[in-house]
């Protein structure tokens, strides 16, 4: 009987599934809590927890598959790899939302909340909010397909950042025997 250990590349695909998992539930929040304000702090909450799950992983990375050693070049590419294929996993998520169920609504949340906050700002902030709206404009003209490959940019940046602190956290070296 051989003894198999998965590469890094399989751990980070396990791992990044179920992260992905919880993005694309995470994900189903956000235009429910633009309606519904507890759903809107659930989502909030949930994405602080992000990188508190990627320690989480990466930590029993370490212990299961690395015998409670890691440097930080490999705790740092297998969160990378991890963040990436959750990325990868909810980008599905957000195109399909994107092309066949939105149909604008989250832009049109957005203008309206924007719109309701212009009637009682002052005058200071009219600029600020012509901008705001303006990017508004500008991300809504995106198609759902354009829509997606910038959230799967935008997320695996994130969870590079997020790969540094938790790689430094995690990283164990061997003890001298």
């Amino acid at each position: 009987m051989t003894n198999y250990k998965p590469t890094l590349q399989e751990c980070a695909m396990r791992y990044g599934t179920g992260m992905g998992l919880l993005w694309a539930f995470k994900f189903m929040l956000f235009p429910l809590g633009l309606r519904i304000p507890f759903l809107q702090l659930l989502f909030i909450v949930l994405t602080i927890g992000v990188p508190f799950l990627g320690y989480i992983f990466a930590k029993k990375f370490r212990e299961r598959y690395c015998d409670g050693n890691i440097n930080f070049s490999r705790g740092f590419l297998f969160t990378t790899f991890m963040y990436m294929f959750a990325s990868l996993f909810v980008a599905v998520v957000h195109y399909i939302y994107f092309r066949y169920i939105d149909g604008g609504f989250v832009f049109d949340a957005y203008r309206s909340i924007l719109n309701q906050f212009k009637e009682t700002a002052g005058a200071e902030l009219t600029t600020s909010l012509n901008q705001f709206e303006e990017a508004i404009d500008l991300l809504s003209g995106l198609t759902p397909l354009e829509m997606t490959f910038q959230l799967i940019s935008q997320n695996m940046f994130y969870g590079m950042m997020m790969a540094i602190p938790t790689a430094l956290i995690v990283m164990r070296k061997k003890k001298n025997q």
